[in-house]
Order: structure tokens, then sequence, then C-alpha cells
């Protein structure tokens, strides 16, 4: 069972497989997570970074249709945004500024998920969408 561990988190969602993007949005929804997206494309994703949303945390596949996801990734460490790797591709497929981040291999389960994600908030306090937290869990 899933709680609300997630709750008034907004969390960034860059999936391109429908199926897999409806299952993390899924998961995230029942853990009290507002979810953001799925973004399909790098373009969707970086577009909405940076127009300077409140986000809490990002869950992100690493190729979307054929784009690598790394200029969000980038984007998100630069606004302090902590972020987890959900994906097919092995730890040596990561660039090296990317060495220390979470990755999970798909396929990934809701508990994995909502368990990797909620490390990222240990000791923040959370007042509502776009709370102030932490960067433990920054690349």
């Amino acid at each position: 069972m899933i709680d609300d561990c997630l709750r008034n988190r907004r969390i960034l969602v860059a999936e391109d497989e429908y199926l897999i993007a409806d299952d993390l949005r899924d998961a995230l929804t029942a853990a009290g997570a507002e979810v953001l997206g799925p973004f399909p494309t790098v373009t969707d994703a970086i577009a909405f970074v940076d127009a300077g949303t409140a986000i809490d945390a990002a869950v992100l596949d690493i190729n979307l249709r054929g784009d690598m996801i790394f200029p969000v990734a980038d984007a998100l460490r630069a606004r302090g945004v902590p972020f987890v790797f959900a994906t097919g591709y092995d730890e040596w497929s990561l660039p090296e500024r990317f060495s220390g981040a979470t990755r999970l291999e798909k396929p990934v389960s809701a508990h994995r998920v909502t368990a990797a994600i909620r490390p990222l908030f240990e000791g923040s306090v959370v007042d509502g969408p776009g709370a102030p937290n932490g960067t433990a869990g920054s690349a």
C-alpha cells in the first residue's frame, strides 16, 4: 500500500512511453503528489522547467523520443530541484556529472519510485505546493 508520503509535493515526470507515464502518474498521485506532466519530449520538459514553475522533484527517463534528458537534468540541478532517473540505460551511460544520481531500472514499480523520491525530502517541512526543500537528492 502506498501512503501519502509525497503529499503536497509537485513532481515533474518526463517519460515518453504512455503506459509507463500513466503508471508513474497513478503511483505519484496515490502517494499524494501533484504530477507535473508527464512530458514526452525534452523540448516540452525544458520549456516547463525554464518557465519557473515550482517543482519539488522530478522523475526523468533518460531517452525521450531519441533525445537525451540531460539538459533538463542540468536545468533542474541549477534550480536546486532533486531528481531520479527511471531508465533502461546502464549506469555507465550517465555522464560523469550525474554519477551520483539515483537511477531506477525499468520496469519501475510504484513502490520503488516513491521509495526513491521520499528521501529527497527528509528533514524538510511541507507547507504546500512549491514549499522550499533541500537539495540532498540533487544529482
